[in-house]
């Protein structure tokens, strides 16, 4: 997701002088990926917008002061990685290694590293860097950051590319590194940089917390099942909302749902008019918002998530009529992340997840576009990424 954000690391030269950009361009262009830093890596990229994935070396930079060099144990495959890979939003820069959401473990720190310590479980989500003087950075909003860089598929500010999680090893600025609770599984707390924080953040700046409102949930994927957890965590009520009956057992008996309301069926929608405080929308498809803001209550609240590659036709009479919001939401800053984390470590909740191998990845990717997965494909990196597979 957020795919539209990538084109913000594009302005990664403005601080620079015009002559020192070309001259470091220039002088990045003349290495390989191989060459460009010191560390050796590997991982696997797609090479083009076929999306095809396959292995890859490449490497990362020397650990610095203010630097967590971390190996990764597990990485998360988010919807955004096969937009990415194949290119679906016109910003991809080949070879593309995805992936934003790792945990692993530390093994080497900079000397002004002091929040962590060689050996401890940590993740890294989104972004890796930002530029830590703007108005949103001073926030902790570094996700609305206008220089942020990405996890991958962006440039660093010396010009150099980033390569994701799916790889061996990875060098991120401490600031841009999470601690992981060690009661959480590895594997199912992956997701959760990046599906758990994208539903926690909204759900607390839109005050989408208070026990006993009533929460609506459309879509049951990657982000919904998450959000049903972390919604019961707050003392929600909450309803899943989908175009089809074929989830109601496991939303209900599994995940937790109070109710199931399938968008499909007139008189279940017509049951529920006017019902709900809040609703969260994951769904990136294009859908019809009239028939979600008439289940809300007056003042209440609509946030999308999703990002359809065509705009969503938007009813303006039941807003005024209703005094209803419609609003949307990306990711979350550091501060908030780690919050999450914590929150989730404190109730149990992590991601459903279908462990896989590396060389698996391509297969997930086919099945992810069908979204034949339950919830979200995690690639075991540190048992199943070998140079062997070249």
């Amino acid at each position: 997701m957020y795919g539209y954000i990538y084109t913000r690391s594009l302005g990664y030269c403005s601080a620079l002088s015009l002559n020192s950009s070309r001259k470091r361009e220039a002088e990045r262009m003349a290495k390989s990926p191989e060459e460009e830093h010191p560390h050796k890596a590997f991982g696997w990229a797609a090479k083009d917008s076929s999306g095809v994935l396959s292995p890859f070396h490449f490497s990362r930079r020397d650990n610095g002061v203010e630097d967590v060099t971390i190996k990764i144990l597990y990485c998360g495959v988010c919807h955004s990685d096969l937009h990415a890979a194949k290119n679906e939003w016109g910003f991809s820069r080949y070879p593309l290694v995805p992936g934003h959401e790792i945990v692993g473990i530390v093994t080497k720190i900079g000397s002004n590293v002091k929040k962590f310590k060689v050996d401890n479980q940590v993740g890294v989500g989104v972004m890796v860097n930002s530029c830590k003087s703007c108005e949103y950075c001073d926030q902790d909003s570094e996700n609305y950051c206008p220089k942020m860089i990405f996890t991958y598929n962006a440039h660093n500010y010396d010009g150099t590319k980033t390569y994701g999680g799916y790889s061996d090893t990875i060098v991120v600025d401490q600031h841009f590194v999470l601690h992981i609770p060690d009661s959480m599984p590895a594997d199912g707390a992956a997701p959760l940089l990046c599906a758990g924080i994208t539903v926690y953040s909204p759900m607390k700046y839109y005050g989408m917390t208070e026990p006993g409102k009533h929460l609506g949930i459309v879509g049951l994927g990657g982000l919904g099942h998450v959000a049903v957890k972390i919604g019961k965590a707050f003392g929600l009520k909450v309803t899943v909302i989908s175009s089809s009956s074929r989830k109601e057992r496991e939303a209900l008996d599994r995940l937790g749902a109070d109710s199931f309301v399938v968008s499909s069926d007139p008189e279940k929608m017509k049951a529920a008019f006017g019902t709900m405080d809040y609703i969260i929308d994951t769904v990136s498809a294009v859908h019809a918002l009239a028939p979600l803001l008439s289940l809300l209550k007056t003042n209440g609240k609509l946030v999308t998530l999703g990002l359809p590659e065509k705009p969503l036709e938007l009813p303006i009479f039941p807003l005024v009529l209703g005094r209803k919001l419609v609003g949307g939401s990306d990711i979350g800053g550091m501060k908030e992340t780690q919050e999450m984390l914590d929150f989730c470590g404190k109730h149990n909740i992590t991601s459903d997840v279908e462990v896989i191998r590396m060389d698996q990845i391509n297969t997930a990717m086919e099945r992810l576009a069908k979204s034949d997965v339950r919830y979200r494909f995690v690639i075991d990196v540190a048992n199943s990424l070998s140079q062997s597979q070249l």
